[in-house]
This record gives structure tokens, C-alpha cells and sequence, in this order.
């Protein structure tokens, strides 16, 4: 018991002349007020007068008096109350408690209560302790009312932190069976269709009773919990022995010992049925005021924790239906890129095989149709063995038992829950369905994807979507394959034709020469050399490129080096010749293509000293003159070829001591950008080349791999090509080309 300070003077009791009458108020007055009170006589404490509420408070219907009140209430004795009005009685000095736990009847019918209380001395005239008074007002509501508080706050941060249904459910009802001793609580919960009421909580409920009313249906007359659903309000059976709703399962209660029963439905904030919300007893028993507010506080805070317990787990739906999509999405994409990454039509489908299992099915095979006849073109599976009873199988194209032959002739997906009825490996590879999807071009069948299980689940609607989609990107990605693989060998024999189709061995020169096409290779790129002897012993060699792609730049490269080589031997110069390509240029027909062509053409003859070299650069970028110590852009000035019908060209003459090169590449080389867009221009190659690398070889590599780390390997946005000439050490050249 907890003490607090003593109560003002006026509760220390009256003075002697006026201690009799003031009894007799106190009696009157408390005896119509809901405040206990009792006075007591001698050190027995004989109770000698106390109003109703007291009788009320410790459960005595009949108001006895003249017995001590250690034999009226025993159980004070053992919890020291009567201690402390011997005490009192002794000292003359009042004592109280505040919110003291007290005790009340005894074994089965005890009640605990909380009591404000106040024991003061009671005195005759001369001021002699005669007896001890109580005052007190009972807080066991107040106390329980804050229990209940406590109880309620902590379910509702439960509820907000969303801690799992089934443990907020379990901490209510065992919070209102300890704030209402010999309640037993339950909980069902409602169907998403309300039709019937599944199991929620009931720690206090035999095991057999929870198994036995999981899954009741709601409807009037189906026990206390059936009927409250039905209705949508409260039903109270305060006797389920003789109540005719719990016919059917009075026997069920009577073995769990369950006397009466009172349910309210728990309902959300738009009147769907959530639930219901049982308070049992274990004798027959009616409920009180409290009872019934309790129950509603209870049935409110159910409701909330299990719309909280609907938004997440319909959140959590949604969150999985999205990273399902997600997934889905991603296994799209991710076939997308890896069917598109290779340009090769076998293995774009091994790639399509490969992304299959484990994805969409244990088992995966490839056929195409060609000449004719149906070939296995690519499998997949778990095991080297699997892949090995797949690879052999090859269907039979005009069989009517063959999934294969029935999807290839009519283009249309086929799904079987059945090991296929053809001949096949199936029983070693212990197959249980198919799924057969159409490869198509233009409508019609080229190839089919067929996915095998072996074991459950079959495939779904869900599979069988995917499925026809990735089989629908593959056969694009198929088509496309084949139609580049065509275009590209066309398109790669063109350049050959365009291009020197081999680099000449040259006494007293190395030559090594370099070609890289932008893109993907589809078009006939703009950039050309090429190297060829004269008459009179001595070489020209031309580096140029063409504006534009395709087959408008092929023919301008055609005939700016057709015509280089057909009048080279017959005019006195570079600057004629030239002139002559520039007239064919200006010449042509609008048909054959209009652009302009940048150029650096010249003669060179090995001598004794190295190289001797004539040029003329016509709008192109500068040639480099590679020494043993720096590289020096040969200034020669003149305008681009095909616009002007004779542009004024200034020829240049320099000489290769042995050892020194010519460099004359194009502006796909001087133009390639890196990350940031910047581009690797003239200075960053006169700087690779400085000091010169030696011989042609050694030249060109520098020069590659100074550009391929500037621009990090990225793909080029112009052609390039490169022509170098070195003066030999040894009088005896060599020639390379890439």
C-alpha cells in the first residue's frame, strides 16, 4: 500500500464537545453519497456504524455490524489493513492511502479494487482514542480506466508501427481478459466476401473450440458470433445452455465450459464487415454498462488494426503485382538487349534458348525451318546431360504428333498440361508439359520456341504471355540479324573493291596502312587510299575522303581513284592530276552524286638519302612529317575538290632520311570525341607521334592506340583511315595493312 501526505487539519478529526453530532452528519451524509464510510470501536475495531456504499464495496448485501472488522472481512488481516488500525488506534496519529490495491471476498468470488482512503482516530472528551473512522472512495473504475488507457495507447502504437495482425490481436485480448477477470476473448475474421468467419485470436479458448468454429458462415441463428456478423450489430446470449442460436453448437460450448457469450461486429469505416469480437463467460452471465463500453472501445481499436492489417497486405499486393511487372519487364528488356547485342542469326536464337531456362522452364529447345526440312538450332537445360537428350531429339516436320510440325504449319501457340505425344527423349528427361510458341516473319513460321517442365507448376497464362512475347522480339531480332548478316557481306565486299586489296612491298619503303568503317558496318564508308606505280619507276599514293555514305560516296571513290590511276602516268605532276580528278568531279552527272572530296595525293621515289616526295593536299587535313625528335604538320595549301572547276592547288616538296615517316590519316582520326564530347584533334596526335615510334608498324599502332584510349573504346561517328610511309634503314621495304 502506498502513503501519501497526511490530509489537512480538519480531516484530523472534531474536538471533543462536538464529536457525537458530528458523527451523525458524517453518517447522513455519507450514507447518501457513493463515499464509504465506517466507524469502529476499541482496539478490536468493532464496526459499529457504516453507510451502503461501504456494505456495497466489500460485496456484504446484508449490513451486519458489532462484529469486529478483522471477522467481517478476514482478508484485511492477511493484507495488513487491520495492522494499520491497531496502528492508528495506538498513536492517535490518521494514516492514508491513495490507489490502494485491496483484496475483496474470498477464493472463487474475490474482487480485486483500489481505494483513496483515510484512517483517523476517533476521541471522547477528555481526549482519549476510542475508536478509528474511514473515509474512502472507491478508484477502481479510475484505476481500470487507466489500465485501459495504457492497454489501448500500446495497441494503437502497435497498430502504428504495424506490428502483425496476430500480435495485436493476441495483446488485446489478453489485455481485456486481465482488466476483466473471467472474460475470455475472441476474434474471428471476416472473408473478403463476408460469407464466413475465419479464426483471429483466442488465447484463452480451448484449441478444439478455435479448430471447430474456424470457417462459420454468417447468417441468423449460427451462434452468438454468426448472427453479430449477419446483423451487423451486437447479440448478447447470457445463456447459451437454452438460447436457440447456439443450437448447433451448444455441445461444443458445453465441453469448453462456455456459459454465455456476447459478440459485437467489427466494422470498417464504410460498413464492411471486418469481423467479430466475443467476450465469453463461464457461467451464465448478462453484461453490465461497462461491459458493453469496453467491448465497443475493443471492437474499434479491432477494426483499425485490421484495416491497417487490409492497406498493407493490399499494399504489399500491389508492391508484388509491380516488382512482378517489374521482373517481367526487366526479363524483356534484358532479352531485348542480349537478342539485339549480337547481329548473328544462329545465335540470336542460342541466346533466346539461354535466356528461357531457368526463367520461364526447366527445359528449352530451338527448331527452324530450312530447305525444307525442321533443325534443332539451339538448346538449353540444367544438366550436360539434359542439354545432350535435347540436342539429338529432332522433330518430325510432317508428323501429325508432333507439337513442332502442328505449330510451324499454323502459326499458333500450343500448351499442353501432358508429356508431348511424338517421339522424344521425355520419359529419360521426366517431362510433364509443353509449351510450343511460333517463331514468325511476315505470318508465317520460321522457327519455334518450345519450353518443357518437369514437375509442376504447369505453365500458366502469365508463362504463356512472356513467352510469346520474347518469341515475338526474337524473330525480329532474327530477321534483322539475317537481313544485316546479307547487307553487311554486300556492303564489306563493296569497300574491298574500294580499297587497296593489298599493301606493295616497296624497296627502301615501309608502307602500313589502316581502315575503320563507323557504325555498324551496313554502309560503304567515305575514306579511301590507295598506292599504285607509274611509268617512269615512281609510286603516287592518294589518301582522300569522300562526303557522305553508301553508294553515291562508293562511286565518287570510285572515280576520284580510277581516274587518278588512268592519267597519273600521262600528266607531269601531282598538281595536274589533281586538277584532272577534280574536273571529273565537277564533270559528272547529278546522278552519280554531287559532293566534295577532301585529298592528299602525291609521288614519292625511293633514293639512296631515303624518300623523295611531291604532294598536294586539296581541303584535307595536314599530312605529319615525322623526324626522329618531333612531328611537323606539312603546310600545303588547297581547296576542296568537286566545287571550284580549277582550284588553285599548291604542290609541296619534302624528303625521308631513313627512318622518318609520312603520316596522312582523316578527320575521322583528329574528330573522334571521348566521354565529354571533346574531340582528339591535331595537337594530341602530333604529341602520340613525338618522338617518331621507329618503322610504319610501329607508327600506325602509336597512333590507333593513342586514339582508342582517348575516346575510352567508344564507337566512332566518322571513318577512319590512315596511310603511312616510312624511309628503310635497310634499302629493302615492307608493307602492312589493317
Amino acid at each position: 500500500m502506498n502513503s501519501t501526505p497526511e490530509w489537512p487539519a480538519s480531516w484530523q478529526g472534531p474536538g471533543p464537545a462536538a464529536a457525537s453530532a458530528e458523527e451523525a452528519d458524517l453518517r447522513a451524509l455519507f450514507g447518501e453519497s457513493t463515499t464509504l464510510f465506517a466507524s469502529m470501536a476499541g482496539p478490536a475495531h468493532l464496526l459499529e456504524a457504516a453507510n451502503p456504499a461501504f456494505f456495497t464495496a466489500i460485496g456484504r448485501s446484508e449490513e451486519r455490524t458489532g462484529l469486529p472488522i478483522g471477522q467481517l472481512m478476514p482478508e484485511l488481516v492477511e493484507q495488513g489493513y487491520v495492522t494499520l488500525l491497531d496502528r492508528v488506534y495506538r498513536s492517535g496519529e490518521p494514516y492514508t492511502g491513495r490507489n490502494s490495491r485491496v483484496l475483496l471476498g474470498e477464493a472463487a468470488q474475490q474482487r480485486e479494487a483500489f481505494f483513496d482512503f483515510t484512517y483517523e482516530p476517533r476521541r471522547d472528551v477528555g481526549g482519549n482514542v476510542t475508536g478509528v473512522r474511514m473515509i474512502g472512495v472507491e478508484t477502481t473504475q479510475v484505476n481500470h480506466a487507466q489500465r485501459l488507457t495504457a492497454e489501448h495507447r500500446a495497441l494503437l502504437e502497435q497498430i502504428a508501427r504495424q506490428a502483425p495482425l496476430e500480435d495485436v490481436l493476441e495483446g488485446m485480448a489478453k489485455a481485456i481478459e486481465e482488466l476483466s477477470p473471467g472474460v475470455l476473448v475472441s476474434v474471428l475474421l471476416a472473408d473478403e466476401d463476408g460469407m464466413h468467419l475465419r479464426h483471429g485470436t483466442a488465447p484463452s479458448l480451448p484449441v478444439f473450440y478455435n479448430e471447430a468454429i474456424d470457417g462459420i458462415a454468417t447468417g441468423d441463428g449460427i451462434g452468438s458470433c454468426g448472427t453479430a456478423a449477419h446483423r451487423r450489430q451486437r447479440v448478447i446470449v447470457t445463456d447459451i445452455a437454452t438460447d436457440p442460436f447456439w443450437d448447433d453448437f451448444r455441445d461444443l460450448a458445453e465441453r469448453a465450459g462456455l456459459a454465455a457469450c456476447w459478440s459485437t461486429p467489427i466494422l470498417a469505416r464504410d460498413g464492411q464487415l471486418l469481423g467479430t469480437f466475443a467476450m465469453y463467460h463461464r457461467v451464465p452471465r448478462a453484461p453490465v454498462e461497462t461491459d458493453l463500453a469496453l467491448a465497443g472501445v475493443f471492437a474499434d481499436t479491432a477494426a483499425l488494426a485490421i484495416e491497417r492489417h487490409h492497406a498493407e497486405q493490399a499494399r504489399l499486393a500491389a508492391e508484388a503485382r509491380e516488382k512482378a511487372a517489374r521482373n517481367d519487364l526487366g526479363f524483356l528488356l534484358e532479352a531485348s538487349t542480349a537478342l539485339s547485342s549480337d547481329l548473328h542469326y544462329a545465335q540470336t536464337l542460342e541466346r533466346l534458348a539461354a535466356l528461357c531456362v531457368p526463367a520461364l522452364a526447366p527445359l528449352c529447345a530451338v527448331d527452324i525451318v530450312e530447305q525444307g526440312r525442321v533443325r534443332r538450332i539451339a538448346v538449353a537445360a540444367p544438366t550436360e546431360g539434359a542439354r545432350t537428350l535435347l540436342a539429338a531429339h529432332i522433330p518430325v516436320y510432317d508428323a501429325d504428333d508432333d507439337a513442332v510440325a502442328r505449330v510451324l504449319a499454323s502459326s499458333l501457340t500450343e500448351v499442353a498440361r501432358r508429356t508431348p505425344t511424338g517421339p522424344g527423349p521425355w520419359q529419360d528427361l521426366d517431362v510433364t508439359g509443353y509449351l510450343c510458341v511460333p517463331l514468325t516473319d511476315r505470318g508465317q513460321a520460321f522457327a519455334t520456341l518450345t519450353l518443357l517442365t518437369t514437375g509442376d507448376p504447369a505453365f500458366d497464362g502469365h508463362t504463356v504471355a512472356l513467352a510469346e512475347e520474347v518469341a515475338r522480339r526474337a524473330a525480329t531480332a532474327a530477321a534483322n540479324a539475317r537481313q544485316y548478316t546479307q547487307r553487311a557481306a554486300l556492303a564489306r565486299d563493296l569497300q574491298a573493291g574500294l580499297l587497296l586489296p593489298a599493301v606493295p612491298t616497296l624497296p627502301g619503303v615501309e608502307l602500313a596502312t589502316y581502315y575503320h568503317p563507323a557504325g555498324e558496318g551496313l554502309d560503304i564508308g567515305g575514306d579511301f587510299y590507295d598506292v599504285f606505280p607509274l611509268e617512269d619507276g615512281s609510286w603516287a599514293f592518294m589518301l582522300g575522303d569522300v562526303c557522305g555514305r553508301g553508294a553515291l560516296a562508293a562511286t565518287t571513290t570510285a572515280l576520284v581513284r580510277h581516274t587518278a590511276r588512268a592519267v597519273a602516268s600521262f600528266l607531269p605532276g601531282p598538281e595536274a592530276v589533281v586538277q584532272a580528278v577534280n574536273h571529273a568531279l565537277t564533270k559528272r552527272h547529278d546522278s552519280h552524286g554531287t559532293g566534295f572530296v577532301t585529298l592528299v595525293y602525291g609521288h614519292f621515289s625511293p633514293t639512296q638519302a631515303g624518300i623523295d616526295i611531291e604532294l598536294v593536299r586539296a581541303g584535307h587535313t595536314r599530312p605529319l612529317h615525322l623526324t626522329a625528335d618531333a612531328a611537323r604538320p606539312v603546310k600545303s595549301d588547297g581547296p576542296l575538290l568537286g566545287v571550284l572547276p580549277r582550284p588553285s592547288l599548291d604542290s609541296r616538296r619534302i624528303s625521308l632520311a631513313p627512318g622518318e615517316s609520312l603520316v596522312l590519316y582523316t578527320d575521322g582520326i583528329t574528330e573522334a570525341r571521348n566521354s565529354t564530347d571533346e574531340m582528339f584533334e591535331e595537337n594530341r596526335l602530333v604529341r602520340a607521334l613525338t618522338p617518331s615510334p621507329g618503322r610504319a608498324p610501329a607508327v600506325l599502332d602509336t597512333l590507333t592506340a593513342a586514339v582508342h584510349a582517348f575516346t575510352g573504346g567508344r564507337d566512332v561517328d566518322d571513318d577512319q583511315a590512315v596511310l603511312v610511309l616510312t624511309a628503310s634503314h635497310t634499302g629493302a621495304g615492307a608493307g602492312a595493312g589493317t
